[in-house]
């Protein structure tokens, strides 16, 4: 049963669910398992599962572990389900990438299922579309990070409770906090605060009065739901707490009042500007933003209820809000606000006829010039790095040029189709992210001796079982090393803030101070992984000692180091 049901006067494309269906399997499983795990991130998170299960120790269900140190920035939900992964298909690229993967999945079903509940079945599937191709989604659905996790449960609540807020249903509020306990064990108390924000403003905005607007938010609290939030959300918090006595301080202020203020331990992120996220709103939706002007210039034939509207405005303007406030900025936050953005440009778009036939085509023709002028500056710039990649046969930049071309014919293909064939609608830009689907795999493939340590195993093979293996210094720029090698790698003079509070907790021989990893020097050889740049900054590792070998971002140094103060120091 619709609980709002909006007029439908103006004749839509219709775009067959199936055919929904087949682009978004296409953009989540081509190529998900064809590159290696990416350094820092990725290989972190797919370290934290590979542990649980090699651990055979149920405390590392409780305090998640990463190269042999306890790590508990984020809750363990992601761990949890990567780990299943890791048990029923392997550990590999593919399963390790199945958890972001399928939320992105599981988000497509719910802009599906709420389009049919609001009576705007044709804008959800164009939304589900535009959410699946857009350029964020793209790459943040194949990398293993909380985010796309956050991002469907988040996305789920905030749906149930809007059809709560509508219909006073009970079962939709049980849903709603229900999914509401899932997203905070998926990233943190961030989904609490964005929830909270949405809802409070927006049921301001719904309210008729004061006294409506206390009834309202005396509404929200319903014994069976907040008992169910409970029983999600509270057992492991409890166990956490029993488990690790540093816990409760290091998790609810360190990790999320201390990084908001800016003055989390250690500092490790990055701070922008207030409006750091406004052109990234504009990538993270490419090309789909493009038709943003379309909802300036054109009128609507046909309106959706102000209720609707206010609430997808807010669904992605407050969390918009909350992270140009905070100190701490990165911009794969904002994939989090994706699935209602893009149901609301649908919908914006559905009620204006998608636009004039020219407005569509002069999109198509914007971005035909914003190709071919991109080709333009790759061809004029002479960047010997990207020219020493081999993609698809060719060299980068060769490849990105030509690439650029290809997309700048193909948008102007676009703009004629969509100016002739007036029915198809905005479809059939649906081929751009497409195409750059495939640029981004062959890139990321080609890339792997730069983003991971893949490519290092068939070396280090070769003398790893006459040499332990250790780290340099920052261990986020090598994290995928121990999942490829199996077990944890022991670090020379930590510089990683990833590390830092697993080190400081409790004494472990997986950090060595300089000295001691002198002292282990005279009585065992080791392989030791130093970057280039520290190596260019301060070559105090003499090649008469050891053996070097190349390869791009790594200098492999291989020997019996003698003495400590012959390591690079920065």
């Amino acid at each position: 049963m619709n609980v709002v049901q909006a007029k439908n006067e103006v004749p839509q494309p219709a775009i067959p669910a199936w055919l929904v269906w087949l682009f978004t399997i296409f953009f989540l499983a081509y190529g998900l398992g064809c590159y290696p795990i990416l350094d820092n991130n990725e290989g972190l998170y797919a370290e934290i599962p590979r542990e649980m299960l090699a651990s055979g120790d149920w405390h590392h269900w409780i305090i998640p572990h990463l190269n042999g140190l306890a790590y508990m920035e984020k809750p363990p939900l992601l761990y949890w389900l990567t780990a299943i992964s890791f048990a029923v298909f392997g550990e590999n690229e593919w399963a390790a990438r199945m958890v972001p993967a399928m939320s992105a999945l599981s988000c497509v079903a719910l802009i599906l299922w709420f389009g049919r509940q609001i009576g705007r079945v044709a804008a959800s599937r164009l939304a589900a579309l535009m959410f699946i191709s857009g350029l964020g989604v793209m790459a943040m659905s194949r990398t293993l990070m909380f985010d796309m996790l956050l991002t469907v449960f988040l996305t789920g609540a905030l749906m149930f409770g809007y059809l709560y807020s509508v219909s006073g249903e009970k079962k939709k509020l049980n849903w709603c906090l229900g999914l509401l306990a899932f997203a905070l064990l998926a990233k943190g108390f961030v989904a609490i605060i964005l929830f909270g924000a949405v809802s409070f403003i927006y049921t301001i905005l719904f309210s008729s009065s004061l006294r409506d607007f206390q009834k309202r938010i005396i509404a929200w609290f319903d014994i069976k739901a907040i008992g169910i939030f409970l029983l999600i959300a509270l057992p492991w918090h409890i166990a956490a707490i029993l488990a690790e006595p540093i816990f409760a301080w290091f998790y609810f202020i360190n990790e999320h009042v201390l990084r908001f203020l800016g003055k989390r331990e250690p500092h490790d992120y990055y701070a922008g500007a207030w409006w750091y996220y406004l052109p990234r709103m504009v990538l993270y939706l490419f090309p789909w933003s493009f038709f943003l002007p379309v909802l300036l210039f054109v009128k609507a034939k046909q309106q959706t209820p102000r209720t609707l509207h206010f609430f997808l405005a807010c669904a992605w303007i407050m969390p918009v809000l909350f992270f140009s406030l905070s100190s701490a900025k990165a911009n794969y936050y904002l994939v989090v606000v994706m699935p209602l953005a893009a149901l609301q440009l649908a919908i914006a778009l559905e009620d204006r006829g998608f636009g004039a036939a020219w407005g569509r085509a002069l999109v198509g023709m914007f971005l035909a010039a914003l190709f071919a002028l991109a080709a333009w500056w790759i061809g004029k710039q002479l960047n010997h790095q990207l020219s020493s990649l081999v993609v698809y046969g060719m060299d980068g930049k060769q490849f990105l040029r030509d690439f650029m071309l290809a997309a700048s014919l193909l948008s102007a293909g676009i703009a004629v189709l969509v100016w002739r064939k007036v029915r198809f609608g905005i479809f059939p830009f649906i081929a751009l992210p497409a195409l750059m689907l495939l640029a981004f795999i062959g890139l990321l493939q080609a890339a792997a001796q730069w983003t991971s340590t893949q490519p290092l195993l068939a070396e280090l093979s070769t003398i790893e079982a006459k040499h332990e293996v250790f780290l340099f210094k920052v261990f986020e720029h090598q994290s995928s090393l121990p999942f490829y090698l199996k077990q944890p790698v022991r670090v020379v003079d930590s510089r990683s803030s990833d590390l830092f509070w697993g080190n400081k907790l409790h004494k472990n021989n997986i950090v060595l101070s300089d000295s001691s990893f002198d002292t282990l020097l005279d009585k065992q050889s080791v392989v030791l992984l130093v970057l280039d740049e520290d190596l260019d900054k301060n070559p105090k590792l003499p090649d008469s000692q050891t053996e070097c070998f190349m390869c791009k971002k790594y200098a492999y140094k291989f020997k019996k180091i003698k003495k400590s103060a012959e390591l690079p120091c920065l």
